[in-house]
């Protein structure tokens, strides 16, 4: 008689001598119906976001003084479209604008002898704050000279980023590979795993290192400092790089946050300026609205000169701001 019960059930269930049903799981009716029931766990609110803090007042900061050792020489400029000729006097050289700048990763050009590029006539090179701060170190370039010394460069003039266009890109990646999504299309980088940015607060950026995992934290503070050992000609404050595709209102907190990052890393350059000069760097993304605003804030503190930095677009069009 069981038997027949066992047959006539379902798939997964039998029926045992005293009439009750298994599912086959190790409960039956019985012992399922004892069980209490779950308590759904409520999920603790977050607290609203703390305002964030207001901007340096730009009188705050001393009036700027010309350097003594930068010099900017106009050469010519356009009666129709304003663009200028014009050569920037360095400690270590001249650069002729506009020109070629050519980066140097990890302070050396990839493929190209430093000798044939001076022969070639490169007077500007770019070095990474990020790669060198990692590898080999401040200390490591600071006692071997700095990075003329470091690179045997010693008569042609240097430029050091603040280190936070490549920690930003470890979440965004590039604006080139957002905006062509070759991250989605070519599956994980092989250099990278997993997001190695950390996260992003009014004190600085945490990340960890793509060499050993270690957690790292870039502030404004931290970046001149390192900048400062590394003893490039021009160096640049830290600012955040937002990606291509932000909303307007995050668009607007990211200027905010860079501006109050420009400020003080302007404060811990003017603090020990040494023959360093820091140009600051206007963003603003898409917005014409927001790049004038960056422009009238930054162009009221003393910094040496201007960069022009975020996203500027997909293409011609869109960087016509």
């Amino acid at each position: 008689m069981a038997a027949d019960k066992e047959e006539a059930m379902p798939s997964g269930q039998t029926v045992d001598g005293d009439g009750f049903v298994s599912h086959g799981n190790g409960f039956t009716d019985s012992t399922a119906q004892a069980l209490p029931a779950k308590k759904k766990r409520k999920r603790k609110e977050k607290p609203p976001p703390l305002p964030p803090p207001p901007l340096p007042d730009p009188s705050s900061f001393p009036p700027y003084k010309p350097s003594p050792h930068f010099r900017f020489e106009l050469i010519h400029q356009s009666k129709k479209s304003a663009a200028r000729v014009g050569r920037i006097h360095t400690p270590h050289g001249v650069i002729d604008t506009p020109g070629f700048v050519a980066v140097g990763t990890n302070a050396a050009l990839k493929a190209v002898d430093g000798a044939w590029a001076d022969a070639e006539g490169l007077q500007l090179m770019f070095c990474n704050t990020y790669h060198l701060l990692l590898h080999p170190g401040p200390e490591v370039v600071a006692g071997a000279g700095g990075l003329h010394a470091f690179m045997g460069r010693r008569d042609r003039p240097l430029i050091t980023d603040s280190g936070g266009f490549q920690v930003f890109s470890l979440a965004y990646g590039t604006v080139h590979e957002e905006v062509n999504e070759l991250k989605r299309s070519q599956g994980p980088s092989k250099h990278k795993t997993g997001n190695l940015m950390k996260g992003v607060t009014e004190e600085g950026v945490r990340f960890c290192s793509y060499r050993d995992g270690s957690h790292m934290l870039l502030t404004p503070e931290s970046s001149v400092e390192a900048q400062k050992a590394f003893g490039a000609d021009i160096i640049l404050p830290l600012d955040e790089l937002p990606p291509y595709h932000i909303a307007d209102a995050d668009l607007e907190a990211s200027l905010g946050r860079s501006h109050r990052w420009m400020a003080r890393s302007l404060r811990t350059h003017l603090a020990d300026p040494r023959r360093q000069a820091m140009y600051g760097i206007v963003h603003g993304g898409m917005s014409i609205d927001l790049r004038r605003r960056s422009v009238e804030y930054l162009s009221a503190l003393p910094f040496d000169g201007f960069a022009v930095g975020g996203s500027m677009g997909k293409d011609r069009c869109n960087g016509r701001l």
